[in-house]
């Protein structure tokens, strides 16, 4: 016999000997243990697919947030401008406000304002209303002749935008009636 021979013969040997080693595994375990690996690589699958879908909307939630925290820095910056339009329009004298140069800067003012009220930020309103830390900022507390923890000033304006204070108004609160005040009604 030739040694190639030989050996495939070997190899034969080998081979029944394992195949009747390991008992035959019927056509139904077969299906079944198919049918597992197909289950566990339908569960990869979709696990992996929820994990894109979860980072998809984490990216786009991401995003959004950071476009909200730009706008909101932009929107602070044009508040200031806003303030010092308000303060300078205050100081123009009553006969001045028909001129058609002040016309101009009111009908700016009012467009700049349009624009911030287009983008959702709006001034918060304080003067005479009662005291709440989520909207104001307490700067000084006097006899007025407002009541007790009612805003009596207003020291600069505050903002939301979109429900959201993006500055507080500050404000100085009343710690009661003045004494005179106090006196007038008591007569």
């Amino acid at each position: 016999m030739s040694k190639k021979k030989h050996e495939e013969e070997k190899q034969n040997e080998q081979e029944q000997a394992l195949e009747s080693e390991s008992p035959q595994k019927t056509d139904a375990e077969i299906i079944a243990e198919l049918n597992a690996e197909i289950e566990s690589w339908k569960d990869k699958y979709l696990r992996s697919l929820a994990d894109f879908e979860n980072l998809r909307r984490r990216t786009n939630q991401e995003k959004a947030d950071w476009i909200r925290l730009a706008t909101e820095k932009l929107a602070l910056g044009v508040c200031d401008v806003m303030d010092n339009f308000e303060r300078a329009l205050m100081q123009v004298p009553e006969d001045m406000k028909d001129n058609g140069y002040m016309k101009g800067i009111l009908l700016i003012e009012q467009q700049l304002r349009n624009v911030l009220e287009k983008d959702g930020v709006k001034k918060l309103e304080a003067l005479g209303q009662e005291f709440d830390p989520k909207f104001h900022e307490a700067l000084a507390h006097f006899p007025s002749e407002y009541e007790e923890n009612i805003v009596a000033a207003v020291i600069q304006n505050g903002y939301s935008m979109h429900d959201k204070v993006i500055r507080p108004v500050r404000v100085a609160v009343s710690s009661g009636l003045k004494e005179e005040l106090k006196q007038d009604n008591k007569e």
